[in-house]
């Protein structure tokens, strides 16, 4: 189970944000631009100081009232943003091999394994400078998978691509969610997204959670 009680206030923003959802599957976090889902995510990857607590399974990530707080990267958490956020100095390989490191001595896919499954054999000698939209984001899944993250975080991924390569991505999102057996947290404003890869949804509006629904419910709801 993922449990989190996060509040922040940034001048006239505030977020009071709980939740309680199961550490499976995909959960969409689904709200308007400025609601708070970024922050939201940011705090529970341990990347924003928050007042309250967050915890994954039974492991307090952290405890405001008992001073317990777990660092980001000692938590074992993924994160692919909007905009990919590769190294630039670094080509393909070495982007993924980065992520491979950090995996620590957590078993997870082979090398080989990820580069098929993300479709990015003909991109591994390539600088980041030199692809596309599409490909980067290919490149940051598989950094992120090969790190093998107890739970992967993916903040608003297609929201920076065209229609072209939105259309590449959301299969290789969908086959992610199917064979990959990590707990995700896929933020976006997009509701044919959240329709088409989520297992859940917690809506969010105004800094909080309003309530946490079934993928079909919320394709009623947006008569998807």
């Amino acid at each position: 189970m993922i449990c989190c009680d996060c509040r922040v206030s940034k001048g006239r923003f505030a977020l009071h944000a709980a939740l309680e959802v199961p550490a499976q599957g995909l959960t969409g976090l689904f709200g308007p631009s400025g609601c708070g889902k970024t922050t939201l995510l940011r705090c529970i990857a341990g990347l924003e100081r928050f007042s309250g607590f967050a915890r994954f399974g039974g492991e307090a990530w952290q405890d405001a009232p008992h001073d317990v707080r777990v660092p980001a990267h000692e938590r074992g958490i993924g994160f692919v943003f909007q905009h990919a956020a590769l190294f630039p100095h670094l080509d393909v390989e070495e982007n993924i091999a980065y992520g491979q490191a950090r995996r620590g001595g957590r078993d997870g896919m082979a090398r080989s394994e990820v580069v098929e499954l993300t479709g990015i054999s003909h991109l591994l000698e390539r600088s980041p400078k030199t692809l596309s939209g599409g490909e980067r984001q290919r490149v940051a899944l598989a950094r992120a998978i090969l790190s093998q993250p107890r739970l992967l975080l993916l903040d608003e991924p297609l929201a920076s691509l065209d229609l072209d390569s939105r259309a590449m991505i959301l299969p290789l999102l969908q086959r992610l969610r199917s064979e990959l057996k990590i707990p995700m947290i896929y933020v976006s404003h997009s509701a044919e997204e959240v329709g088409k890869l989520a297992d859940r949804v917690m809506m969010m509006q105004a800094g909080a959670i309003g309530r946490v629904i079934t993928v079909e419910e919320f394709r009623q709801i947006k008569s998807l």
